[in-house]
């Protein structure tokens, strides 16, 4: 694991720890109109108060050292023992209104809090943690609207012993930001109803999902669609009953299609019964009377789709084997079908395109430069991120970034999730079972859980030129029911992802709801 270097650690004793973090008073700073020193460049390594900057608290663990995300030096915390500091700067004869504040940072995690603020600004504090990340910098962004004409940038940890942070080129901008998706996939609550399952509230009273989700703040639905599914959930029907309740709540709609009557997914993409022997001119009239008929049903009831996927998780392609990424003519032809299907409902309606590949920068590019020659249409670019699967968080934002640039296309979390806990309620072995499965620095727990989500948010909210639309959570309502498996045409097949919903085992929302709150 990567340590910062300690070069004069004998000239910096830390002081009494447990000093109360207050503000101080606005003129006991130094002033700037502008971000000094943002990139801790003026004074090299080792200076206890960086040039512009002020301390406040356990003012011995933080200071410069060598090692930048951009020049030679960078602002770091970090005490053999528990600390409490904070680095702030104060700017006054700032011109009212939005700004935004940028800066690059890695964190070992474990603090009670690490955090970049706006504060003393007029308006509401806001607040960005730092994401774990011990090798790879992390882009964060902290929006504020300033009304007093004045802003104090703070840099704050509450630290216990040998937690570390880096902070580097911060830079202050007009300009908001923010993403405007908080969403999650219940395709499954209309089963688990069905089978019996129950949802409640945080103090324990017995609701509606659906209820219980928006007041946490959830704005946004995913349903899949299966043609012809086993046990008869997730088709047409189905999602028409649920796009009511969601529509009714006042989220918006995402709707999810597979192609199948079962899973699609990187290692399956088995056409739906009634195509199998259909041939590839045929495939492409089937995607367009399915994909057309469900959401011009969706219209007619009055719940139009937002936002459709054309394909789940399609790296390899979809119906296969015509459909096949060795065959991209053939599947641009599917694929444009399905979003001419969309567009004839509602040409308003976004069409995404859905990978598992949100850390695989490489892989995203070649997938995508391979549709834009083959003259493949859409509209946003989804990806899913598990960070137990698919890399680290700075893999993850280098993806994103480059999907954004690199296409012109808004970008989103198509699927992210994490534990909050793992042992089974039910018979099945949960996927992710082991501290050795899970992402360094965020525990199995309700905690845990909550970090992940808002880190991978600030992820999303700091893709440039607005572009990072939002998350969606991956599966919010699939507590462990019996008949709610995984498998549509068995009954006893269990659920290995319990553990990861936004409700607990005794049927409670979680506190990791507060997600939904993010910018």
């Amino acid at each position: 694991m990567f340590h910062p270097r300690r070069t004069i650690r004998a000239l910096l004793l830390p002081l009494a720890g447990g000093l109360a973090l207050t503000a101080l008073p606005a003129q006991s700073a130094r002033a700037a109109s502008t971000l000094t020193n943002g990139g801790f460049e003026s004074d090299g390594s080792g200076v206890a108060v960086p040039t512009g900057w002020s301390e406040y608290g356990d003012t011995g663990a933080s200071y410069t050292e060598s090692g930048g995300h951009g020049g030679s030096y960078r602002l770091t915390h970090y005490s053999s023992s528990a600390y409490k500091v904070e680095t702030y700067q104060y700017l006054s004869g700032l011109t009212n209104g939005n700004y935004t504040l940028t800066a690059w940072v890695r964190s070992s995690g474990g603090q009670n809090s690490a955090y970049i603020a706006l504060k003393n600004c007029g308006s509401t504090e806001q607040r960005t943690d730092l994401p774990v990340s011990s090798s790879g910098w992390i882009r964060i962004v902290t929006p504020i609207n300033v009304t007093n004409n004045q802003c104090t940038i703070s840099i704050n940890s509450d630290a216990n012993a040998g937690n570390w942070i880096n902070v580097d080129d911060l830079t202050l901008t007009s300009g908001a930001t923010g993403t405007s998706i908080h969403g999650a996939d219940i395709s499954s609550l209309a089963k688990s109803e069905a089978k019996g399952g129950v949802y409640k509230t945080g103090s324990g009273t017995t609701g509606d999902a659906v209820t219980v989700l928006k007041n946490a703040g959830m704005n946004y639905a995913r349903l899949k669609v299966w043609v012809n599914p086993a046990d008869g959930f997730n088709d047409k029907a189905h999602v028409l009953a649920m796009a009511k309740r969601v529509k009714a709540a006042g989220m918006k709609l995402l709707v999810d299609f597979h192609y199948s009557d079962t899973w699609a997914d990187p290692g399956a993409q088995t056409k739906p019964a009634a195509w199998a022997g259909h041939p590839y001119s045929q495939l492409k009239t089937d995607v367009y009377n399915h994909t057309y008929d469900v959401l011009n049903a969706l219209k007619a009831q009055g719940t139009t789709a937002d936002m459709v996927q054309v394909g789940n998780e399609i790296n390899g392609g979809m119906l296969w084997s015509e459909g096949s990424t060795d065959n991209w003519s053939q599947l641009a032809g599917l694929i444009n079908s399905g979003y001419d299907a969309v567009k004839a409902v509602n040409s308003s309606t976004a069409v995404a395109l859905h990978l598992a590949k949100g850390g695989d920068k490489a892989g995203t590019e070649w997938w995508f430069d391979n549709a834009v020659a083959a003259g493949v249409k859409f509209d946003a670019i989804g990806l899913s991120y598990y960070g137990y699967w698919h890399g680290p968080l700075s893999d993850f934002q280098t993806t994103l970034d480059d999907a954004a640039s690199r296409y012109g296309k808004p970008v989103f979390v198509a699927e992210t999730a994490y534990p909050f806990r793992l042992d089974s309620d039910d018979s099945l072995v949960n996927q992710i079972d082991t501290t050795g499965e899970l992402v360094s620095g965020y525990p199995a727990t309700v905690a845990g859980q909550t970090k992940w989500m808002n880190d991978v948010a600030s992820i999303v909210e700091a893709v440039p030129n607005g572009r990072g639309l939002g998350v969606f959570y991956w599966e919010a309502t699939w507590t462990a029911v019996t008949g709610n498996g995984w498998d549509p045409t068995d009954a006893t097949s269990g659920n290995g992802w319990e553990n990861q919903a936004l409700f607990g085992y005794d049927d409670k929302a979680l506190s990791s709801m507060s997600w939904f709150s993010h910018r």
